[in-house]
């Protein structure tokens, strides 16, 4: 009778776990999945190209073959997408060496969040990250440039001393994830996707099942934190979990009066103060 019952909740979960899976997978297809490929195609770059400036991106590079658009969600957040059609993650030509190291271009860009918060912001705070083909909602590649969460800043912070170049796993934001470090010259030497692929056992052949998100450690290194998705877990392989788009971690920043501004202020407060005698 136990075993019976068992049995039935077995099945019951498993069935409550294939509709979670359907309308997850609802969801993902049911918003315009091109959406950023146009904006990039029709807009930017042809923007570009007949009048010097890329709106409503903020930047095209067509000799390194991406665009950076700022992302509707959150202060801060970009995103790099690649000028050429390039679905995702699971694409075939992001394990082509020729291809543009679109994660390293992302790094480099990371300055773009201060330049808009017109404030420096310290690499520990910043992060990368791409989601699993399933993970996400746009069919072209983009790679999320954004803030950390504080939380996985900590436990970045206390796995630091055990990380090394091999891959080894460790639980983020409750989820399994395979973890490594690498140097600012590995990443310009080859790009995660290629490492990833070529490391990871049976990973070449299942590229679309996992979602890559890249941080810094407070001593120079970079870490590369691989999520692969498993629906009997909830888990779709976003990798952009680790990411805080409100920017918890950055300080308030101090305003300060232009001059001009402050001339304007000094002239008006003795006629205020006359006034008010």
């Amino acid at each position: 009778m136990r075993a019976s019952r068992r049995v039935i909740s077995l099945i019951v979960i498993l069935f409550a776990l294939i509709i979670t899976a359907m309308l997850i997978a609802a969801a993902h297809f049911k918003k315009n999945s091109d959406a950023l490929w146009q904006i990039v195609s029709e807009k930017c770059v042809p923007n570009l190209q007949q009048t010097g400036r890329p709106a409503p991106c903020q930047r095209v590079v067509l000799a390194q073959g991406y665009a950076m658009l700022k992302d509707i969600n959150g202060p801060l957040q970009y995103l790099l997408i690649p000028t050429t059609k390039t679905s995702g993650i699971e694409s075939p030509s992001l394990l082509n060496p020729t291809t543009p190291n679109y994660f390293l271009f992302a790094w480099q860009q990371r300055h773009a969040l201060a330049q808009r918060r017109k404030a420096p912001i310290d690499d520990n705070a910043l992060s990368l990250a791409i989601n699993a083909e399933y993970g996400r909602t746009q069919n072209q590649l983009h790679i999320h440039i954004s803030c950390l969460r504080p939380d996985v800043r900590q436990r970045l912070d206390t796995l630091a001393p055990s990380l090394n170049e091999q891959w080894q796993t460790a639980t983020l934001r409750k989820h399994r994830y395979l973890l490594r470090t690498l140097t600012r010259a590995e990443l310009a030497q080859q790009s995660p996707f290629i490492r990833l692929a070529t490391e990871v056992p049976l990973a070449r052949g299942e590229m679309g099942k996992y979602g890559i998100a890249m941080a810094s450690l407070t001593d120079g290194r970079l870490v590369l934190m691989a999520i692969e998705r498993n629906w009997l877990l909830l888990n779709s392989g976003s990798a952009e979990e680790v990411q805080d788009h409100s920017c918890k971690m950055l300080p308030p920043v101090k305003r300060r009066l232009s001059r001009r501004l402050y001339s304007q202020i000094k002239l008006l407060l003795p006629r205020r103060l006359s006034r008010s005698r």
